[in-house]
């Protein structure tokens, strides 16, 4: 009667040891994925602070916008300045184009007259 009961004792061991291996596993990876979570919002809410820039304003109907809106390239968007300079600043950018100036309405730079 004993070999018997120690011969089922020992039959369910390895699968008692992968049960345990595996429900600590389980638990390993529940507890990484929290804190992933927390560390990701902690980063994100960093981010979302950001300096007020002197050059970002609010247009009605539009949102946020920073830049220059005058400005050919610029994205209107309150993430991304403009597609050629995007970290700014517009004051003295050399890519400066006015959409409505003279030389960019006749599709080249003329000699004056």
């Amino acid at each position: 009667m004993l070999r018997t009961l120690l011969v089922i004792v020992i039959g369910f061991l390895p699968s008692m040891f992968s049960l345990w291996v595996i429900r600590k596993t389980q638990l390993r990876t529940r507890s990484r994925l929290r804190q992933a979570a927390t560390n990701i919002a902690r980063v994100r809410i960093q981010q979302n602070i950001r300096p007020l820039e002197s050059d970002r304003y609010y247009l009605e109907g539009v949102g946020y916008l920073i830049g220059d809106i005058s400005c050919k390239f610029n994205a209107r968007s309150g993430y991304l300045r403009c597609a050629v300079n995007p970290s700014g600043p517009c004051q003295g950018c050399r890519y400066y184009e006015c959409p409505m100036s003279d030389e960019n309405s006749t599709g080249y730079r003329g000699i004056g007259v």
